[in-house]
């Protein structure tokens, strides 16, 4: 008789958090964090709120960073050398190959302003409703990825090339002025954005993360494409825009490393390996009375 290839993480449903009355009678207690700890389904407005708050503590503390120009260029500059010294300092070139193409730098500029938020809401939007098992842990990737990113941004001040002394960079945005330019120096907006908040780039951080886990959990080929592709062409975008430099894009890759060991090691398993799909939350245990 031939194998039966089963997939129970796709087709079965978690009796986990399912609890009967001979389970409370005879199990042993749970210890404190097991119920933070076993998946479960997501709920909307817990969800929707710890998005607004995260993003709210995100926002403030990288802003709240010192503004040490002279630090950032500093580093920048050390970064630039280093590069140059391993043959990789190709920023530049691709940024005045595509400032000349009017479209295509266009195109890009309102891809770095926009797609960086319309597409990770899009994908948690998706884990949400199409895999509500997988949801908190993948959820966890990302906000762990962030909150290490805060480190960089408040201790690392640096220049994005856009904004170096001495060198002739294309602030693409500026030049054409679109919606990206809003964050560019000089601007209204630049007193509430810090300008030099640029080590580690989440653009990569975040667009791997979303690249990742349509790449692994998507069914249809041309999604799991579009994710494989989508960090390497967010990854041309911020050097064409002369935003992050290539090695600020390996520091997003590293937090982002740092996000899936928290997950692993909270959930017990990779967060793509956890079961689809699980049980509503089991109701309060009640401890048995005295009679």
């Amino acid at each position: 008789m031939g194998a039966t290839s089963v997939r129970p993480e796709e087709e079965r449903v978690d009796t986990a958090g399912l609890v009967t009355d001979r389970d409370q009678e005879t199990a042993a207690p749970a210890r404190p964090l097991d119920s933070l700890r076993t998946p479960r389904r997501p709920r909307l407005w817990f969800e929707l709120l710890l998005i607004a708050v995260s993003y709210g503590v995100y926002s403030v503390i990288r802003n709240a960073a010192p503004t040490r120009v002279d630090q950032a260029q500093s580093h920048a500059r050390w970064i630039w050398d280093f590069q140059d010294s391993i043959g990789l300092a190709f920023e530049r070139s691709v940024n005045h190959a595509v400032a000349g193409v009017t479209w295509l730098i266009v195109s890009m500029n309102y891809y770095y302003a926009t797609l960086h938020f319309v597409v990770t809401i899009a994908v948690l939007v998706w884990l949400f409703h199409s895999h509500p098992g997988r949801y908190g842990a993948t959820r966890t990737v990302l906000f762990a990825t962030t909150a290490v990113a805060l480190i960089g941004y408040y201790f690392y001040p640096l220049a994005p090339p856009r904004l170096m002394e001495g060198m002739d960079f294309i602030d693409t945005a500026s030049v054409h002025h679109t919606w990206g330019s809003l964050s560019a120096e000089g601007t209204k907006m630049a007193s509430v954005s810090n300008q030099y908040a640029a080590m580690p780039s989440m653009h990569i951080g975040w667009s791997l993360w979303c690249g990742l886990t349509l790449a692994v959990l998507a069914r249809p080929w041309w999604l799991k494409l579009l994710g494989a592709l989508y960090p390497a062409l967010t990854l041309l975008v911020i050097v064409a825009t002369a935003n992050p430099f290539w090695l600020d894009a390996v520091g997003g890759m590293i937090c982002l490393a740092f996000g899936y060991l928290v997950a692993r090691l909270w959930y017990g398993r990779l967060c793509y390996r956890l079961p689809r799909r699980v049980a509503d939350a089991p109701p309060p245990r009640r401890r048995p009375q005295l009679s």
